[in-house]
């Protein structure tokens, strides 16, 4: 079964972060990627840009509307994904827990119910 691991983040915090700090997240990040990988359960994990890259597009009668970034009331916006391919939610929540990202706010794990390929 495959899942959508989501971090949630903003700069202030990162920026917050001692620079050897932040050096340790992200050695034990690639660390745990590398450990998935070899094991067969990562499907991919991927850093998203600043929200200010970010534009949102809405259509209202056949017409796009396209507006700088998402619009957000929260400090923290999706700043990272990984997908891993596990046994199931019990493995998924014990990867979620061994995300660095974890221990300093937090890491959704949603299943995924269905993908579409290139195929289709």
């Amino acid at each position: 079964m495959k899942y959508m691991l989501i971090i949630y983040g903003n700069q202030e915090t990162w920026d917050s972060f001692d620079p050897d700090v932040m050096a340790d997240i992200i050695r034990q990040t690639d660390a745990l990627n590398s450990e998935l990988a070899a094991s067969g359960e990562l499907v991919g994990a991927f850093g998203l840009a600043d929200r200010v890259q970010a534009r949102t597009v809405r259509v209202r009668d056949d017409v796009p509307a396209v507006t700088d970034g998402p619009y957000l009331e929260a400090k923290e916006y999706l700043a990272s994904f990984t997908i891993v391919d596990c046994d199931g939610p019990e493995r998924a929540l014990e990867i979620a827990a061994r995300n660095p990202a974890s221990r300093y706010g937090q890491v959704e794990v949603w299943p995924i119910l269905h993908e579409a390929g290139v195929e289709m």
